[in-house]
């Protein structure tokens, strides 16, 4: 049996999972010495990226591989399971730990805290062959990795990725997510993205800050001023072309529930920590992913109907570039590359924060 000090440590490790734009989707619970509850929660109601929830119970998924992680640390084997009955908005996870005697510390233990996201540009040094072996092996059972390595071949997601921010910046329904993830003139912050880790230079982080007051200034920019030409090029464009790689995760079979969203989250997880065990950065390109669930489930997500032919057009595009139909399962797509470590990165709330009150 663990003590209570042991438990919040395997917690104070595993809070450190990725979550979209450090939402960080989920409460603890100490329920006893062997059993802790992860009470999640998702963005849907506001954030435009969290498709039926999709995107947090792949947070959640992240946090629960980060736990077991965490736990092997601590010579105990962690297993979890979705609580019976409980809602797919609110899912609880049920997760129980148990001695394991001479279980090794998982290899990618060293690496859970200092796992970040790297958007600025990195060097073009191709990935080596013990990196991509790595990073193919890293999803387990039932995904497969695809690379887009050549010049020709990230000049073609560059394009995707201009066109996927044009969408991206210019949809109403996005502006309110926008406006609230980034807080302005930080270095650090514990609960959204700080400004320097935006990846854009001060002129055109002072612009921006400027413009996303309203809705109304991002509309005349947009409109009148090329608007979105300096973030695309600076966030998007340029980063794309400069990486070693873009990697994409497929499923075997696509994605149905909580449980199978919970399942590609530990997948991305995965891939995130082992490029980090293989001296690469990594940043996350879900979008695209995202607006090709909208496409493909037939859902609307924008009163703009430009915004929502743009998406069907780019999930063609993507599907030709990546050489798959409709039907294929796409979990996780990243760039990665090696650079120098981020001067700037988001932080996490405290343990204490993050308990449910009273646990």
């Amino acid at each position: 049996m663990a003590s209570r000090e042991t438990l919040l440590k395997i917690l104070d490790l595993a809070r450190w999972a990725p979550s979209g734009d450090n939402t960080q989707p989920w409460r603890f619970e100490i329920v006893a010495d062997d059993h802790i509850a992860i009470h999640g929660n998702d963005t849907r109601e506001w954030c435009l990226y969290d498709f039926n929830g999709h995107a947090s119970h792949m947070a959640h998924g992240a946090l629960l591989e980060t736990l077991r992680i965490a736990a092997t640390g601590e010579g105990l084997a962690a297993s979890w399971q979705l609580r019976p009955g409980s809602p797919d908005k609110s899912p609880v996870f049920d997760v129980r730990l148990t001695p394991a005697p001479g279980i090794a510390p998982d290899p990618l233990l060293p690496f859970v805290e200092s796992r970040t996201v790297q958007r600025r540009p990195m060097r073009t040094t191709p990935l080596t062959a013990a990196q991509r072996s790595a990073l193919a092996a890293a999803p387990g059972a039932g995904y497969s990795v695809q690379f887009f390595e050549s010049g020709a071949e990230r000049r073609q997601v560059a394009g995707l990725l201009w066109r996927n921010a044009y969408l991206r910046l210019t949809c109403p329904e996005a502006y309110p997510v926008h406006k609230e993830i980034i807080e302005w003139r930080t270095r650090f912050s514990k609960d959204r993205i700080p400004e320097q880790a935006v990846g854009v230079d001060g002129a055109t982080a002072r612009l921006m800050e400027w413009v996303m007051a309203s809705w109304g200034r991002v509309q005349f920019f947009n409109k009148y001023l090329g608007g979105t030409i300096a973030p695309r090029v600076q966030l998007d464009y340029i980063p794309a072309i400069a990486c070693a790689a873009h990697v994409l995760v497929k499923a075997d079979v696509p994605a149905v529930g909580v449980e199978a969203h919970v399942r590609g989250g530990i997948a991305l997880q995965r891939v995130w920590l082992t490029a980090a065990a293989v001296g690469l950065h990594l940043q996350p390109e879900m979008t695209p992913l995202i607006f090709r669930w909208y496409a493909r489930a037939g859902l609307s997500f924008s009163a703009v109907p430009e915004i929502q032919q743009g998406a069907a057009a780019l999930a063609d595009e993507f599907e030709r570039i990546g050489g798959f139909g409709h039907d294929q399962g796409l979990t996780f797509f990243c760039r990665v590359g090696v650079s120098d470590p981020p001067k700037s990165r988001s932080l996490r709330k405290s343990v204490e924060e993050l308990m449910l009150p009273g646990r």
